[in-house]
């Protein structure tokens, strides 16, 4: 399988990110709408950051990671107001918040 990956999919910041986006989808937050809101923002950072990874260009890569980091918080909020509202355990919230953290470390290093 590794022989069909692309260059970037093989970095760790791609890796935390699709994990990033898997466990949110998993989390099954118990309000509709912040788990819309959680999905899409998890989604949008995983490709965000696919799409600047193979640039060339800084200011693309800057512009996608911006992408990426903006919605990454977004995604923090949401888990984190969930479970403040009873729609998603501590654990979950706990172990989302990590790689989110995680992940804003990365995108703060690709960035310079």
């Amino acid at each position: 399988m590794s022989n069909q990956l692309l260059k970037f999919q093989t970095l760790d910041a791609y890796k935390v990110a699709k994990e990033l986006a898997r466990r949110v989808h998993q989390a099954r937050i118990r309000d509709a709408e912040l788990r819309d809101q959680a999905t899409r923002a998890a989604k949008s950072a995983f490709l965000g950051l696919c799409e600047g990874l193979p640039s060339d260009s800084a200011g693309v890569r800057r512009r996608h990671f911006d992408i990426a980091n903006n919605s990454l918080h977004e995604v923090a909020g949401a888990v984190d107001l969930a479970e403040a509202i009873g729609a998603l355990d501590a654990q979950i919230t706990g172990e989302i918040l990590e790689l989110a953290t995680r992940l804003k470390r990365m995108l703060r290093a690709l960035s310079r």
